[in-house]
């Protein structure tokens, strides 16, 4: 699908990182509720870095674009263990054997609200629904709004990769990720989400010899 004249306004908005407690909120029809201590949702069109702590989650791991029934796998986790759902949705994207990022969606997860429901291993009921914990995280993120596309996320990581190239002292830690946080039911104009790559601090090079 392609991009709505609004993303497209936005997509031309120059890149700029803010502090995390100077992060405006965006507009945003909000469904349910985030996972306690997460930051809340960034500017549309802003590059920033925030961070993320200790959570919980359940994942599908995939093979492709989000046909084999991923998201019903894990609604059906949650619903029989009684596990309230939380926004956002997390995707991680696909990347290439020469970094390229793809329109392939290789993971689907659903946040627990809280680190210290349920237990972390694979679902008895479906092991294909593994539940993990995931360490404090530390992202460099674009807020965006339109449809939930594929390609369009895999397009806006090339703002993310401009940032990391004018800031050196982040390097990139894991593939990129799409945390969307509206249901199919918000109208694609409307619906907002954020493309994120994991970034940690670079190593220090050793100091120069006299």
């Amino acid at each position: 699908m392609r991009v709505a004249a609004a993303i497209a306004l936005t997509c031309a908005l120059a890149s700029t990182t803010v502090a995390e407690d100077a992060v405006r909120k965006p507009m945003m029809i909000s469904e349910a509720k985030l996972p306690a201590g997460f930051p809340g949702p960034g500017p549309v069109g802003e590059v920033i870095t925030k961070t993320y702590p200790a959570h919980r989650l359940a994942r599908v791991r995939s093979g492709g674009r989000g046909s084999d029934g991923s998201f019903m796998k894990l609604f059906r986790h949650i619903e029989r263990n009684k596990i309230a759902m939380t926004a956002p949705v997390e995707m991680e994207m696909a990347v290439g054997d020469e970094g390229a990022v793809a329109a392939d969606t290789t993971s689907m997860a659903f946040l627990y609200g809280s680190a210290e429901t349920g237990t972390p291993g694979p679902d008895q009921a479906d092991p294909d629904v593994v539940v993990e914990d995931v360490p404090e995280l530390t992202v460099v993120s674009l807020g965006v709004r339109g449809s939930y596309k594929e390609e369009r996320f895999a397009d806006f990581t090339g703002r993310l990769e401009a940032w990391l190239a004018e800031h050196p002292e982040w390097v990139s830690a894991g593939p990129p990720r799409t945390l969307a946080y509206n249901s199919p039911f918000v109208p694609g104009i409307l619906k907002y989400a954020e493309v994120q790559i994991p970034i940690v601090a670079a190593p220090k090079r050793p100091a120069a010899g006299p």
